[in-house]
C-alpha cells in the first residue's frame, strides 16, 4: 500500500497496519477506556457516621419530633449522604493487542476518508504563529488539526500554541481520543514509519 507524501514520492506502508477494516465497537471501547483512565476519581463525601457533631438524641422519644436520633441523618440539611461517594479508580483494562487493533482501524479509516496527510517535515524553524498558519493553508487542512511528529522541535510547539484546535504531539503520545476527535491529521514520514514499527 502506498501513502501519498505531499511534495515527495509516495511512501510504501504495510497493508496490515494502514489497510484494516473498521471496528466501531472496539474503537468505542478503547476511547471510553482511555477517557475513563484520565478521570481523577478523587470525589469524596461524608456519610452520617463520618460527620462531626453530637450523636445525642435531640428530642425526647414521645411528644413530637418523629422519634429522630440525631441531626446527622441524611434527611436533614447538612446531614450525611446516604451513599457517600469515595475516592476510586475509573481505570478500565484493555488488552494490548486490542488497543493496537483499534489504532490500526482508526488510521485505516482516516486514510479512507482522506483525513490523514503525510509530509516530509513540518518545515517550521521559527516559533511564529504566522508560519504555522501559512503551513496549514499550504496543506489545505482546517478545523481540529493534529500534528504528529517523531521528534517535533520546540519551534513547532510554540508556533501552534496560540492557534485554537491545533495540537502537536509526539508519536509516543499518540492516543485514540486525539485521532478520533481531529478533523485532519498531519504526520511526518518518520512518524508513519515509527507507528508502522509499533503496530506491525
Amino acid at each position: 500500500m502506498e501513502l501519498n507524501v505531499i511534495g515527495a514520492k509516495p511512501l510504501n506502508v504495510s497493508d496490515e497496519v494502514f489497510g484494516g477494516e473498521l471496528k466501531q465497537a472496539l474503537i468505542h471501547q478503547v476511547v471510553v477506556a482511555y477517557q475513563a483512565g484520565g478521570r481523577a476519581g478523587t470525589k469524596a463525601q461524608l456519610s452520617r457516621g463520618e460527620l462531626s457533631g453530637t450523636t445525642k438524641k435531640f428530642k425526647k422519644q414521645k411528644g413530637g419530633g418523629a422519634r429522630h436520633g440525631d441531626y446527622r441523618a441524611p434527611i436533614f440539611v447538612g446531614g450525611g449522604r446516604t451513599f457517600a461517594a469515595k475516592p476510586r479508580s475509573f481505570e478500565q483494562k484493555v488488552n494490548r493487542k486490542s488497543y493496537r487493533v483499534a489504532i490500526r482501524s482508526i488510521l485505516s479509516e482516516l486514510i479512507r476518508q482522506d483525513r490523514l496527510k503525510v509530509v516530509e517535515s513540518f518545515g517550521i524553524d521559527t516559533p511564529k504563529t504566522k508560519a504555522m498558519v501559512a503551513k496549514l493553508a499550504e496543506l489545505q487542512v482546517s478545523g481540529r488539526v493534529l500534528l504528529v511528529s517523531e521528534d517535533a522541535n520546540e519551534a513547532t510547539f510554540l508556533a501552534a500554541r496560540n492557534i485554537p484546535y491545533i495540537h502537536v504531539v509526539d508519536v509516543l503520545a499518540l492516543n485514540p481520543v486525539s485521532l478520533v476527535g481531529s478533523d485532519h491529521i498531519v504526520m511526518t514520514v518518520d512518524a508513519v514509519k515509527k507507528i508502522e514499527e509499533w503496530l506491525a
